[in-house]
């Protein structure tokens, strides 16, 4: 595609809301007037996978200025990634650690925890390999119990956990070194299921996290969606946001 019709393009629609399907194919088919209907799903395909665009839901986009979601890496972090991906180098799975949301939360929490997630055949397989060499406390398939009288008072925990499958997650390289990180949308769908593990990020600190990651990141709400109903929350969620930040999302909930 030309860079003065991406340019237009652009133009033409950042200053909407939103804009339909319909809409950018007539935009298209007044520069090219024989565009067929297969050739224009892969110009669509092309905005979209470059960024461009991006969608709210079927068939309706708007222009994409925020960046994707790229938390920074801390070295305990990079050691544990880099100790699964030597010793389970065939597994699925991926690590984060919570301070990463002080980003977007009102108030710093002071304390940490790492949340690594692996197909299931590994889990224990993974807490024993970390057992014997992690200087954390680490907690296996945690219950309700052990989250209110060991996570609750652990300064550090790792917590280990199965990794639901289509998972949204995405590879990240880091010294030279492939591992994988839950895609932001994942995130906000996990403390939102599990408020009892992150008890100290529910009620009026949850509504701050998800108004900042909307406001400053670009969010893919199929994906959002789509995992949210994989952790039986789509509804919830959706009412979540409904009620507490309409204006930003009121194009995607009808």
């Amino acid at each position: 595609m030309p860079k003065i019709i991406e340019k237009t393009l652009i133009e033409e629609f950042k200053g909407k809301e939103n804009f339909t399907r319909e809409e950018l194919l007539e935009f298209y088919r007044y520069y090219e007037p024989d565009l067929k209907e297969g050739t224009f799903g892969w110009r669509i395909f092309d905005l979209k996978d470059r960024n461009i665009i991006k969608p709210l839901k079927r068939g309706l986009y708007v222009i994409s200025y925020k960046p994707t979601y790229h938390p920074e890496i801390s070295s305990e972090l990079l050691k544990l990634a880099k100790r699964i991906s030597e010793k389970f180098e065939d597994a699925k799975y991926c690590i984060w650690e919570t301070n990463w949301l002080n980003e977007f939360s009102q108030h710093q929490a002071s304390r940490r925890i790492i949340l690594i997630e692996i197909e299931k055949e590994f889990i224990e397989s993974l807490y024993y390999e970390l057992k014997g060499s992690s200087k954390n406390e680490l907690y296996l398939n945690p219950d309700d119990k052990v989250i209110d009288f060991y996570i609750a008072e652990s300064h550090y925990p790792v917590v280990i956990k199965k990794l639901i499958t289509r998972s949204p997650i995405s590879k990240r390289t880091e010294k030279r070194m492939e591992f994988y990180t839950p895609q932001l949308e994942k995130i906000l769908v996990d403390i939102f299921a599990e408020a009892k593990l992150f008890n100290y990020l529910q009620g009026s600190e949850l509504i701050h996290i998800y108004e900042n990651a909307l406001n400053n990141y670009d969010i893919n709400f199929t994906r959002l969606f789509s995992y949210g109903k994989r952790r039986e929350k789509e509804q919830d969620i959706k009412q979540f946001l409904t009620n507490h930040m309409y204006h930003l999302v009121k194009e995607i909930i009808q």
